[in-house]
C-alpha cells in the first residue's frame, strides 16, 4: 500500500471533530444540490440563525445552521478546514477546539443580529430583515483563524494576525454588512480565547511523535556486605 495511503487514517484521527464536520457538510452540500433552488431557499430559511428564529428556538438553528454552506463550494471549505480547523484542533485537543468554535459560532451569530435588531429599531434596516438567510459555518472558520496566531511564533504572529485582521476589517469598510460585522466579531471572541491555548492537551502532529519523558539512569544493585572470613 502507497506510504500516503497507510498515513491517511492517522491524519484523520489527529482531528476528528474536523474532519466529521467536513463530512456532514459534504452530505449537506450534495443533498442542497438536489434540491430545487426555491425550496432550497426556504429549506436553508428555516435553519437561519435570524433574529425571529433566534426568539423561537435559538438552540435548534444555532445546531443546525452549522451543518449548511450557503454559498461556496465544499472543496474550498475542505482546504480551508485544511489550513484552520485541523491545525487548531491537534493543537488544542478536541475539546477546547470545540470551545473555540462553540464562542465564535454562537457569540458572533448573536452580535450580528442584535446588531440587526437594532438597526431595524432605529429605521436603518427593514422590518422584513427579522427573517433574513443566515447560515454556514464562516463565523466558526474566522474565530479558529484568529485563535491560531497563538500557534505561530514572533515575529510571523504579528504578520499572520495583521492579515487576519486585514482580510476581516476590510468588508466593514466597503459594505458594512450584518454578516461583515459577524465575522470580525468572531475574530475578536477568537483572539479572546487565550485562556483556552494555555498548556494544550492535543497529541503531537502527525508525523512528530510526542516527547519521551526523560529516563531516570538505573542504579545498580546494592550487594550485601560478606561477612569476614574466619
Amino acid at each position: 500500500m502507497p506510504r500516503p495511503l497507510r498515513t491517511l487514517p492517522r491524519y484523520l484521527r489527529s482531528a476528528p471533530g474536523t474532519h466529521l464536520w467536513l463530512l456532514a457538510l459534504l452530505v449537506t452540500t450534495v443533498a442542497m444540490r438536489r434540491m430545487d433552488p426555491t425550496f432550497a431557499d426556504e429549506f436553508l430559511r428555516q435553519r437561519s440563525t435570524n433574529i425571529h428564529h433566534l426568539s423561537q428556538n435559538p438552540s435548534r438553528v444555532l445546531i443546525s445552521s452549522a451543518f449548511w454552506i450557503d454559498g461556496g463550494g465544499w472543496l474550498l471549505y475542505a482546504v480551508l478546514y485544511s489550513l484552520f480547523h485541523a491545525p487548531v484542533e491537534r493543537w488544542l485537543g478536541t475539546l477546547r477546539w470545540l470551545g473555540v468554535v462553540l464562542a465564535t459560532h454562537v457569540g458572533a451569530t448573536y452580535l450580528s443580529e442584535g446588531v440587526l435588531g437594532w438597526a431595524i429599531k432605529h429605521g436603518i434596516a427593514p422590518p422584513q430583515s427579522v427573517n433574513t438567510l443566515d447560515v454556514g459555518v464562516s463565523y466558526a472558520l474566522a474565530g479558529v483563524a484568529a485563535v491560531l496566531a497563538y500557534r505561530i511564533p514572533a515575529p510571523g504572529r504579528y504578520l499572520y494576525l495583521f492579515a487576519v485582521l486585514t482580510f476581516y476589517a476590510l468588508p466593514l469598510v466597503n459594505g458594512r454588512t450584518f454578516t461583515d460585522i459577524g465575522h470580525f466579531a468572531a475574530v475578536l471572541i477568537g483572539l479572546a480565547c487565550y485562556p483556552l491555548t494555555r498548556n494544550p492537551t492535543g497529541p503531537s502532529r502527525p508525523g512528530n511523535p510526542a516527547p519521551r519523558r526523560p529516563r531516570r539512569p538505573r542504579t545498580p544493585p546494592s550487594t550485601p556486605p560478606r561477612s569476614p572470613a574466619p
